[in-house]
């Protein structure tokens, strides 16, 4: 009797000591995660939907998303950065998701035009529409740390992989998203700098990469514009950036940059070897900076004016002299641009009136020289202040649709 009735007691022990030992493996459990992940868990938790799809506007969804941390930038840095996409997957999936899930990055063929500006009271602008196709944008903020400017920044998702025709529902499309940090399309810092990525279609017939090989650390397209938008307080400092290392370019196109501060510099950064029929070896490139004060050998209309505007052709003189009309992408965009600005010398009224200057421009509105179905975003950024205007696939005449950002 004795022995029986020491059993269920026994019993309870034991299940009791189990129930311990499996919460204490959990709260260690717990606690291995949140020291691995506790800037990924943060940064999935602030994905925000701004604004749902409509399909038959050719809307995809609209995100933010608050990246919490150095998201690795540092690491990426000091290991020279990358040559290519895939060892820039590499890096992002070892470092943001520790191996255990894959990453995918890609970089359609994309149209689009930016020009600087200033307004009535003095304010510096720059404007930039993202042409391209349906698909989903997500607005990333990153923080200020570690001697590196906070900064606004768009980024097509469609670029990660996702599915366009999707909604980011599930929980590995946001641990993909987090991705967006190293591909950002345009955006501005703390310090007043903006920046913007457009394609150049080098190389003739054929659009040839850029892909230097020295002995400089490496980046590829879109992290160059990271690093410009952490480490550049001017367009001074992005020059010195973008001379630092080799690029290489992504997805098998050419790209080049405009980049702008609060003082009303720019640049436009371009990566030429001879004219375009004969610049079809990428490792030959070098870098050219066109500055928007010492601009006139680019043109008359250039060495008149202060501010500046970029499309997808290369602006360097005589680059087209032996190629047909039609490889010079985006001209026609290029002399509109120009001409809204010269009828007031570069000054509008306010960042709408800037914004009216792109819906020119939008896809709706402007005759294709390209395959690009529709405007995706168009932003205007105030250097002045560190603010923004934000409109997605050209619903400049809706209300809900309009933007304002602070950096």
């Amino acid at each position: 009797m004795n022995v029986s009735q020491k059993n269920p007691s026994r019993g309870k022990k034991l299940l009791l000591a189990i129930i311990a030992f499996a919460l204490a493996l959990l709260v260690v459990l717990a606690g291995t995660v949140y020291a691995l992940w506790h800037n990924e868990i943060a940064t999935i938790s602030s994905i925000q939907l701004l604004k749902d799809r409509n399909d038959a506007h050719l809307d995809g969804a609209v995100y933010t998303m608050h990246v919490k941390g150095g998201f690795y930038l540092d690491d990426f840095i000091e290991q020279g950065g990358v040559q290519n996409d895939g060892e820039l997957i590499n890096f992002i999936t070892g470092k943001i998701t520790k191996g255990l899930m894959d990453i995918n990055i890609e970089n359609p063929d994309i149209g689009c035009s930016s020009f600087t500006a200033a307004t009535e009271n003095g304010d510096r602008l720059f404007g930039r529409n993202y042409d391209f196709s349906k698909t989903n944008s997500c607005i990333v903020f990153t923080e200020a740390n570690k001697g590196r400017h906070a900064s606004i920044s768009t980024t097509d998702l469609q670029f990660l992989g996702l599915d366009v025709n999707k909604n980011l529902d599930g929980f590995m499309d946001k641990v993909t998203a987090l991705a967006a940090a190293y591909t950002p399309l345009d955006g501005i810092n703390d310090a007043g700098l903006a920046c913007g990525i457009y394609m150049t279609y080098q190389g003739g017939e054929k659009t040839i990469p850029t892909n230097q090989n020295t002995d400089k650390p490496d980046f590829t397209s879109t992290t160059l514009l990271r690093l410009i938008l952490d480490y550049a307080g001017t367009v001074e400092e992005a020059v010195e950036i973008a001379s630092s290392y080799d690029l290489h370019d992504s997805a098998n196109t050419s790209y080049h940059y405009m980049v702008a501060d609060a003082s009303g510099k720019s640049a436009i950064l371009e990566w030429v070897a001879g004219t375009d029929r004969t610049d079809n070896d990428g490792s030959k490139r070098e870098l050219v900076v066109t500055y928007n004060d010492a601009d006139s050998h680019i043109g008359t209309m250039e060495g008149e004016t202060d501010y500046q505007v970029i499309t997808n052709f290369v602006i360097e003189p005589d680059y087209y002299a032996d190629s047909p009309e039609t490889e010079k992408k985006g001209a026609d965009r290029y002399a509109r641009i120009y001409e809204e600005l010269n009828r007031t010398d570069g000054i509008v009224k306010d960042e709408q009136a800037a914004m009216e200057i792109l819906k020119i421009v939008g896809r709706r509105s402007w005759k294709n020289d390209d395959n690009n179905g529709c405007t995706v975003h168009s932003v205007v950024y105030n250097l002045t202040d560190r603010s923004l205007l934000w409109v997605p696939n050209e619903n400049f005449d809706q209300p809900p649709y309009t933007f304002r950002l602070d950096s």
